[in-house]
């Protein structure tokens, strides 16, 4: 089959969002498999400007074809924050209001372009996630050969009817997680059958987690945060949380923090942190197996890579309760916990530090399930499953 995957952002690095990874994983084990991948994206590395900054054309990395695209210059910032303050607000917006929404988002001619050229000899083009202006052009330019890899969060985006109108049209979708397709089913009465769960392979990986205790000078048990820093991801509760805790469990416990952004923590939390800032991936998994505790406080998942790769490394895990999908792969797992308040984050942070028998036995059974269940070989049959009924 000759297929076109599409996402945002591509990176030869790998240092890109967990959406980006997904489909870069995915289209990887699609080349392995025999097909024909080509990886469309964008010329932006900045998810915020999504300034274009490399140049556009083709290079092929570890066996993906990659095309790079320009980001429309000339689209109105103004007038797509305007359309989104309001959808973010939970106001009703107009057909009008959606399709500016839509086409002042990060979009590209050129991808598009690509798209009508070559349509006519693509089996199937899959693209996500489906925020995007980019996703939803390409639904269009593609109608009846497009799939959706969602990565789906219940917000007020999902409920526009241009987004109702994509799902609903797309020949199927392919989701990373049971509740991810359940909430899909919710919104846009999308049945099981052909929108099958896939997600994405988690590699086994050799850590060190004694030796990056004794190099970063970590003589007290440590929580570990990994991601960006920001309120989509809820990590100005966690940093609320962990002052509490440390105010009411004075030394009892450092955090470690990997990843960037500009939400800033307490200055009475910041004694206790180890900022790490940006981390080659050997040092990520160092520092998750020598954590004692993962915590991933997060609302708005369609998959929790990170949470899976802590379970790899044998830590147990913690996330919030209004977490859907990270929730649901804690009670299949028995790897973690999940909080809604804060007398609920301290017993189980407590817990999970003084009965370091059944952390461990929890971190266990959260490798376990990863081993079983997220391996390549399981996720490449179902991706292949799915990709021959395109």
């Amino acid at each position: 089959m000759k297929l076109a995957w599409i996402t945002p952002r591509f990176s030869p690095e790998g240092v890109v969002g967990g959406a980006e990874t997904l489909i870069r994983h995915l289209a990887s084990l699609a080349a392995e498999a025999g097909h024909e991948v080509h990886l469309l994206t964008t010329c932006a590395r900045d998810h915020f400007t999504w300034v274009n900054d490399r140049e556009p054309g083709e290079e092929v990395i570890a066996g993906l074809q990659v095309h790079y695209f320009r980001v429309n210059e000339d689209r109105d910032v103004g007038r797509f924050l305007e359309v989104q303050n309001l959808i973010d607000r939970g106001r009703a917006v107009s057909e009008e209001d959606q399709e500016a929404w839509v086409a002042n988002s990060v979009c590209s001619r050129d991808l598009n372009a690509w798209l009508e050229q070559e349509g006519s000899t693509l089996d199937a083009v899959l693209a996500g996630p489906y925020l995007f202006g980019l996703t939803v052009e390409a639904s269009r330019v593609c109608h009846g050969k497009f799939w959706l890899v969602p990565c789906l969060h219940d917000e007020a985006f999902a409920r526009l009817d241009v987004i109702a109108k994509m799902f609903r049209e797309a020949q199927g979708c392919l989701f990373n997680a049971e509740p991810e397709r359940q909430l899909a089913a919710e919104l846009y009465g999308l049945p099981v059958e052909g929108n099958p769960v896939v997600g994405m392979a988690i590699d086994p990986v050799t850590s060190d987690g004694e030796g990056f205790r004794t190099q970063r000078g970590l003589t007290k048990p440590y929580v570990l945060y990994c991601g960006r820093r920001e309120e989509g991801k809820n990590t100005h509760l966690l940093f609320e949380y962990l002052n509490t805790y440390l105010e009411r469990r004075a030394d009892t416990v450092s955090v470690v923090l990997a990843g960037s952004g500009d939400l800033q923590p307490p200055e009475t939390l910041r004694p206790h942190i180890l900022d790490l800032g940006f981390v080659t991936e050997q040092e990520k998994h160092d520092a998750m197996a020598g954590a004692s505790v993962f915590i991933h406080p997060s609302t708005n998942e369609s998959f929790g890579i990170v949470l899976l790769e802590a379970w790899l490394a044998g830590t147990p895990a913690m996330v919030h309760d209004r977490g859907e999908v990270l929730r649901w792969q804690c009670e299949s797992s028995g790897g973690g916990l999940w909080f809604r308040y804060y007398p609920e984050f301290e017993a189980m942070l407590d817990l999970l530090l003084e009965t370091p028998e059944l952390a461990g036995k929890m971190g266990e059974q959260g490798r376990q399930y990863v081993l079983d269940h997220y391996n390549r070989q399981a996720i490449s049959d179902r991706l292949l499953s799915a990709l021959e009924n395109t």
